[in-house]
């Protein structure tokens, strides 16, 4: 795994160890990007599920002005700090043990909206969903921001998820699906 762009190209990332993080290749990773960038001017991110950081990281080197991180392993939150510090990152960056939930209450409480939230839960375990209605209930999501979700193919997304709606989906191979969405 590595930074695939922008002003830590090239930086080498640590992957979570074990097997309850499944990190986002480099190839699906670059083609995220091509959809949603490939380039940023400042923004605020979230990286709800965050593993190694690997996104977010991608979008802070792209551009982006500051990026939050959660995630509720131990062995990911350390991961990220890891990854996070292997890019000179610390002043750009917040990194939170928490599960999805609280943690979207606490970001609401703080009265923050990001302009890119990445959902990639392990793939047993997803809640897009219900993350996605959490997220529009709050309020978190700027009015022209965007939700990327990361998904398994067989994972089906409706069209539309409270006032969100899906302006792209790509599939990947026969495991990984990419879904997009944007305030209507």
């Amino acid at each position: 795994m590595r930074v695939i762009a922008g002003e830590c190209k090239g930086r080498p990332l640590k992957a979570v160890p074990g097997t309850n993080t499944r990190p986002t290749t480099d190839k699906i990773k670059e083609s995220i990007f091509n959809m949603i960038g490939p380039f940023f001017e400042g923004g605020a991110g979230l990286d709800l599920y965050g593993g190694s950081g690997g996104l977010g990281l991608e979008a802070l080197s792209r551009g982006m002005n500051h990026f939050i991180f959660i995630d509720k392993d131990q062995k990911a939150i350390h991961t990220i700090k890891e990854n996070i510090k292997q890019c000179n990152y610390e002043e750009k960056t917040e990194v939170f043990r928490n599960d999805s939930k609280r943690a979207l209450k606490a970001l609401h409480k703080r009265e923050v909206q990001f302009d890119m939230i990445f959902l990639d839960p392990p793939y047993a375990k997803q809640m897009l969903m219900k993350d996605m209605e959490e997220i529009d209930k709050l309020g978190l999501l700027a009015d022209d921001g965007s939700i990327v979700t990361e998904h398994g193919a067989d994972v089906s997304l409706p069209e539309q998820v409270g006032s969100f709606h899906r302006i792209r989906q790509e599939t990947y191979g026969k495991t990984t699906t990419i879904s997009i969405f944007r305030r209507i």
